[in-house]
């Protein structure tokens, strides 16, 4: 299958075009965690021709992940993460490469890893991962695309990047009293991480190819009971 085929439907955007999919093709993306929000995150930037995708993810797929985690199936049920979502993008779209990492993001690896990267955008959930990859993507100049959930509830924003950067220290900017609050209920309908997973996926895609509006410093909220969204400055 030639790339002209294969991505022929969005290429005929003029937002995009050819130029953009060079871009695309030329573009290294790390997403931080292959759960609920990496699962479409990843799917879809390796559907859309992001030349290459690190994964990091230290956890195994569990049966209680399948009703959100749409990477996986029943038969990997105790399986690396990274290395079933390997395999499973490959499948998908073989001129991407991906590059797993099976370990947790920490104080010891975040710079060396992200260094290696043009954007990380987030499919983590706790708090101080997200502290850990913004004060590194600030640091490295990396833009640093985030996003939360909680029950039927999402925002996806993008930090480190613009003439104006914002962090996340920005919108939560008590750190110690943000790791005291005890963890949060994760309770989730599936469709919550796949919606706000496609709305960072489309971030990462607008920064990567050089069209639209990105959230810089701007925060996205979506309410999926009512769907009433907002965007916020911050």
């Amino acid at each position: 299958m030639s790339a002209a085929e294969r991505y022929a439907r969005q290429t005929s955007l003029p937002e995009l075009g050819r130029e953009g999919q060079d871009r695309l093709r030329r573009t290294r993306v790390l997403v931080v965690g292959v759960g609920g929000l990496g699962s479409p995150l990843a799917l879809y930037l390796a559907g859309a021709g992001v030349g290459t995708l690190g994964l990091v993810d230290a956890d195994t797929v569990s049966v209680s992940n399948l009703q959100r985690q749409i990477l996986y199936t029943e038969a990997e049920v105790g399986l690396p993460k990274v290395d079933c979502a390997a395999r499973r993008l490959r499948a998908l779209n073989s001129d991407v490469c991906i590059e797993p990492h099976p370990c947790r993001l920490d104080a010891d690896n975040a710079e060396a890893l992200i260094a290696r990267y043009d954007i990380v955008a987030d499919g983590c959930d706790n708090f101080a991962t997200r502290y850990l990859v913004s004060d590194t993507c600030r640091r490295l100049g990396k833009p640093y695309v985030y996003g939360a959930i909680r029950a039927f509830e999402g925002q996806v924003a993008v930090f480190c990047h613009g003439p104006q950067a914002r962090t996340y220290r920005d919108l939560y900017p008590d750190e110690e009293g943000m790791l005291r609050m005890p963890p949060p209920d994760n309770a989730v309908m599936g469709v919550t991480p796949g919606i706000v997973g496609c709305a960072e996926a489309n971030e990462v895609l607008k920064l990567a190819a050089g069209y639209g509006a990105p959230l810089d410093g701007r925060l996205w909220t979506v309410d999926l009971r009512t769907m009433e969204s907002y965007i916020l400055d911050l």
